[in-house]
């Protein structure tokens, strides 16, 4: 059974642009309530847009930035957001067999200039070969038919463009030793996903650094996450915590300040890239 089919998720412009009229709506202490007195617009109208149920209307959008005092060429900026919102990403076509949140991580994912990734036990979703990946989604995927795991996969290979396009993501992995040592898909598999590896620490946009079990007690054994930061100067970082309870969005200042300190000082524990590197080969070696 497809776990979202039928539903439609919003598009990265759309989310952004929710967020933001939001956060500016906030900033000129107004509640929902006073913005609709003050411009005749529905209350629950404004719900749906902030919380991206409702494309707004550019005039609505317009109306509200000017309420909120929000100078000229911000609001071309905003506007623009609100006129590519339509755009949906690559992964239109697997809506029916990936969860609504992880459509969304897929889209802030796509538009990441740089991306922080902590992995307790898997080898980061950027540099999994298509072998590992299946092995991965038929592991811990709970009744799954064979076309959902495909699929799944499928979408997991076509994420890795982000690290290959004219101006490449940048992406600093820090990964458990358990990661490098856990036989994932069998010996062949693993020795091949190793040698994905090694390979991907020498391409000059990826950063990855192993932790090793000598390490001992470091914040990243609270659990995997990721950091994401974006170009545009409008477009605030975030993070994503995956985990048996559900996945979820941190947005706040202080959330992202601390997972981006949590993320340094786990870092400050893993061994060089260099290193790193030699023991994947030496790891491969031994499988």
């Amino acid at each position: 059974m497809h776990e979202v089919a039928g539903r439609k998720t919003p598009t990265i412009r759309l989310r952004r642009l929710a967020g933001e009229l939001k956060r500016l709506r906030i900033a000129a202490a107004l509640t929902v309530e006073r913005v609709a007195e003050e411009t005749g617009l529905d209350q629950s109208s404004l719900y749906r847009v902030e919380r991206a149920l409702n494309k707004p209307q550019r005039r609505t959008v317009t109306t509200l930035l000017n309420l909120y005092d929000v100078p000229k060429d911000r609001q071309e900026t905003l506007l623009g957001w609100l006129r590519d919102s339509g755009q949906q990403g690559w992964f239109r076509a697997y809506e029916p067999y990936l969860p609504e949140q992880y459509q969304t991580y897929i889209s802030f994912e796509y538009d990441a200039e740089r991306l922080r990734n902590y992995e307790n036990m898997f080898v980061p979703g950027l540099l999994q070969t298509e072998d590992y990946a299946r092995a991965v989604v038929e592991g811990v995927g709970l009744n799954l038919g064979d076309e959902d795991v495909q699929r799944r996969v499928e979408v997991r290979v076509q994420r890795q463009a982000v690290l290959h396009r004219p101006a490449p993501m940048q992406l600093h992995a820090v990964v458990s030793e358990a990661a490098i040592r856990c036989t994932v898909g069998g010996p062949a598999v693993m020795r091949a996903q190793l040698d994905r590896l090694a390979q991907a620490a020498s391409q000059p946009n990826v950063r990855l650094q192993v932790i090793p079990f000598t390490a001992g007690a470091h914040p990243g054994l609270v659990g995997s996450f990721v950091v994401m930061d974006f170009a545009d100067p409008f477009d605030s970082p975030l993070v994503y915590t995956d985990g048996p309870q559900g996945d979820a969005f941190l947005e706040t200042q202080e959330e992202v300040a601390r997972f981006a300190a949590m993320f340094d000082r786990t870092a400050g524990f893993a061994l060089s890239p260099a290193q790193s590197k030699k023991l994947i080969q030496d790891a491969a070696k031994a499988v």
